[in-house]
């Protein structure tokens, strides 16, 4: 079985820190709302999109594609009484030349085998779509 570990801390007015591995994120942990960070609600998204992208990665390998970038944009719906995230909506975007029957493959398995994607489908409405992202040239 797998462990991770985050150690996060907070000073009074709300401004956090968690450090994982090397790494620092700062975040909101106020009572209001701090527009520059992002609050807790947001970290949750973020972590599930930060799932899917290590996959496209993972899988690029697996299942021998090439892409030069991926992009997921996710919306998540919060009810208020009790608060909890009730759904969730993404739309992953993948530049690449594989097949469309091949990136249906991959977003199965994004689905299938991601930590996070996988936690969050227990507790919450996921739906989303995979598709092909068109680059634009800049003139």
């Amino acid at each position: 079985m797998l462990e991770y570990k985050i150690t996060a801390t907070s000073k009074a007015g709300g401004e956090a820190t968690a450090r994982a591995n090397n790494g620092i994120v700062h975040f909101d942990a106020s009572a209001g709302r701090k527009e520059n960070l992002p609050n807790p609600a947001e970290l949750l998204l973020t972590s599930l999109a930060a799932c899917m992208l290590k996959n496209v990665e993972r899988f690029s390998e697996i299942l021998k594609f090439n892409y030069a970038q991926a992009k997921v944009d996710i919306k998540g719906f919060r009810n208020d009484s009790p608060p909890f995230m009730s759904k969730i909506d993404y739309t992953l975007q993948i530049e690449t030349d594989m097949d469309e029957k091949k990136l249906h493959l991959l977003h199965k398995n994004i689905l299938k085998f991601g930590t996070i994607t996988n936690t969050l489908a227990k507790v919450a409405e996921l739906n989303g779509t995979i598709e092909f992202l068109t680059q634009t040239k800049n003139g």
